[in-house]
């Protein structure tokens, strides 16, 4: 195996969610392409013997493995699949410097060099790969699955497309030349601005406190990242966010290029009332075959699907049996 960089990991339970006994859970790195050292967490169904099917997490954007993702992972451990939940290049316990960069590449990479790492391991068996991405690495994972063949299945969930929100923002409502002119002017000062202090300035995270007008998806927002909910010290949504320039490659990529090309199976799941629900049915209507599928949760928002929002909003069994079907 690749070997990189030496990393410290926090070995005690600091998830926001609470530890399973049903399951073996375990601290591991791998090394992405561009030398960079991922960290994980590794969830295995107890008393499992052989070689399993297994799923590769991450997400949401600017979260942290002890957030949805992991969530995600040691609940597909209990129904059998060894899992890992890892912290995307340039974040919470991963290394790569400088801190809190994203770009279509890296990102993508990241989910790759999971899949890497799950095919030389002696308990997985590398035909039966799957991947889920929450959130912004819904797309990300579409990407990942029409680029990397040795990805069986995919679960895109509560997705947005980052690179439609950066080159037509939200709801389409920047999407003239003009606007997108306008934030490339503002993109490349702030580079000049960065080279000349010597330091990345950050986007900021969730806005805290939420002022009382705001969208309800972003008092949703603040509801999962700036509460013991989801709150982790560690998570740039939780904190102060991405560095601003981070934005400048999701505002000149069209993330989605070749999903139309994608041949495995991939699920699309989304809440009928979320904010995002649009870009989750654009992802659908830009794949092509019968062993796709999109599931609409009834009166789920969001950020429901991150941990269930408090009403089981995340249909568990309907995600067990597309990977059960898909990755058998």
């Amino acid at each position: 195996m690749i070997q990189g960089e030496k990393l410290e990991l926090t070995q005690e339970w600091d998830k926001v969610f609470p530890q399973s006994d049903m399951v073996e859970h375990e601290k591991v790195m791998f090394v992405n392409r561009f030398g960079i050292t991922l960290a994980a967490d590794l969830y295995k169904p107890k008393h499992a013997a052989g070689k399993l099917a297994s799923l590769a997490v991450s997400g949401p954007f600017g979260a942290v493995k002890e957030q949805a993702s992991g969530l995600y992972a040691q609940t597909m451990a209990e129904r059998g699949y060894l899992t890992i939940a890892f912290d995307p290049s340039y974040t919470g316990e991963s290394g790569g410097h400088p801190r809190r960069v994203a770009s279509p590449d890296n990102k993508t990479e990241d989910l790759s060099a999971a899949v890497d790492y799950l095919s030389c391991r002696d308990d997985v068996d590398a035909d039966r790969i799957g991947i889920i991405g929450i959130c912004g690495w819904g797309g990300i994972a579409v990407n990942a699955a029409a680029a990397d063949t040795r990805i069986k299945a995919t679960l895109a969930s509560t997705s947005y497309i980052m690179t439609e929100v950066g080159t037509k923002g939200y709801f389409d409502s920047e999407d003239s030349v003009e606007q997108r002119m306008q934030a490339r002017r503002a993109f490349s000062a702030q580079r000049t601005a960065d080279y000349r202090t010597g330091e990345y300035l950050r986007a900021g995270g969730v806005v805290d406190p939420m002022p009382e007008d705001a969208p309800q998806f972003l008092k949703d927002y603040h509801d999962y990242y700036k509460t013991p909910r989801g709150y982790h010290e560690r998570s740039g949504n939780s904190t102060d966010g991405w560095n601003v320039t981070s934005n400048i490659p999701w505002a000149n990529t069209n993330l989605l290029q070749f999903a139309h090309e994608i041949e495995s199976a991939v699920m699309v799941l989304h809440g009928e009332k979320a904010h995002s629900r649009y870009m989750g049915e654009r992802i659908y209507e830009k794949l092509q075959g019968d062993n796709k599928k999109l599931l609409i949760v009834e009166g789920a928002s969001h950020c429901d699907l991150y941990d269930g929002g408090g009403k089981d909003a995340i249909p568990w069994d309907a995600i067990t049996a597309f990977f059960d079907k898909n990755l058998k």
